[in-house]
């Protein structure tokens, strides 16, 4: 392992790496190549109407926000985002839309302060939509930290530092203790040599160097994968296709410093606030810890407010409620729209193959 470990020298001529900031990145147009993933079918069920109110808590690249304005004339729609660089598109794109779109800086956490602002009251929406994940402008830029195939310096904030409490990936792997580590890899990356990677990690930080680019952390999380011989194993994800080893490293990093898997499940609470009744919500997830959380929310699987991670098997008996506090949560508050989670078809994973792993759920505000 020591020698493997060895090689993987820093790329960047030295230990301390600058983090680019929006302005030295200098990149805020919309990439060519951005494809909105499943936004036919995601306008399809949001149902746009007249003079309706409409929330996109992902705005991204825009490309959902904007069929959304492009398939009724007199709705309005609100714009969520943390990335900076997004706000600012949503704010050139605004100049196409005036009146009718209004951009927000923030999380999912900070919706109530940031409608507030605009005058929006609780249950007053008629839509609000989920593209969770990363969307492709951050993957496609390497200064960001998300890539697992770009070099850059390991970042991976979304809101590029906005938050002064925030910190990167780089910092975490530079201080963190090896059990809690391999935890998050196993619990947000679901990855199985969880304490294996996190013993590297660990071991690298102490006898080589500080981990502080992406490829850095992908040469020693495969490193872990490796024959006798040096050779590298290659590894496949649940539909059997080609993955980098280091992909469930680097999704529960990401997951980690962002706080994403608590800002979904708080983001859905807010949605049943905000939503009128018969408001419809779509959401697009991209991985299993996503989609549990809202297939929970929708069937009512949520005890205390939050969806339960836990397997039931793993639940404590000893826990006793009372029947109709447990009732309050059991009992859904959504009405599914479609009997299947729907995917993409062939034709639009071979126009977009970012899109093939994606789900969508729609449901009705009921309660």
């Amino acid at each position: 392992m020591f020698r493997q470990l060895a090689r993987l020298r820093p790329r960047y001529g030295g230990r301390h790496v600058v983090t680019s900031t929006a302005s030295e990145v200098g990149t805020t147009e919309c990439p060519p190549a951005h494809i909105p993933v499943l936004c036919k079918t995601a306008i399809e069920y949001l149902q746009p109407t007249p003079k309706a109110r409409y929330l996109d808590m992902t705005f991204g690249a825009g490309g959902h926000t904007r069929c959304l304005l492009d398939a009724c004339p007199d709705l309005i729609v609100y714009a969520l985002d943390r990335d900076p660089v997004a706000y600012e598109l949503a704010q050139r794109l605004k100049e196409d839309y005036p009146e009718r779109l209004f951009p927000m800086l923030g999380k999912f956490s900070d919706v109530p302060k940031l409608l507030e602002a605009h005058g929006v009251e609780r249950h007053s929406l008629a839509g609000i939509l989920f593209d969770f994940g990363c969307s492709s402008m951050q993957f496609d830029e390497a200064g960001r930290g998300f890539s697992v195939s770009k070099n850059g310096p390991l970042d991976m904030r979304m809101d590029r530092g906005r938050d002064q409490d925030g910190v990167t990936a780089a910092e975490v792997l530079a201080k963190i203790e090896e059990a809690d580590l391999a935890r998050i890899l196993r619990v947000y990356g679901e990855e199985k040599a969880a304490k294996k990677i996190a013993r590297a990690v660990v071991e690298a930080r102490s006898a080589f160097y500080p981990i502080e680019t992406t490829q850095q952390l992908a040469e020693l999380v495969a490193s872990c994968f490796s024959k006798a011989n040096g050779e590298y194993v290659h590894r496949q994800d649940k539909l059997q296709r080609p993955a980098h080893s280091a992909t469930k490293t680097f999704q529960a990093l990401r997951i980690f410093v962002n706080n994403e898997l608590n800002e979904i499940n708080y983001g859905m609470l807010l949605a049943r606030e905000f939503l009128r009744m018969q408001g419809r919500l779509v959401t697009i997830t991209f991985h299993s810890l996503e989609d549990t959380i809202v297939k929970r929310h929708i069937s009512g699987n949520v005890i205390e407010g939050l969806a339960n991670p836990v397997p039931l098997k793993y639940s404590d008996h000893g826990v006793v409620h009372e029947s109709d506090f447990v009732q309050s949560f059991v009992q859904s508050n959504w009405q599914q729209l479609h009997r299947h989670v729907i995917v993409p078809d062939a034709e639009e994973i071979a126009r977009n193959s970012r899109s093939r792993s994606a789900k969508l759920r729609a449901a009705i505000r009921i309660k």
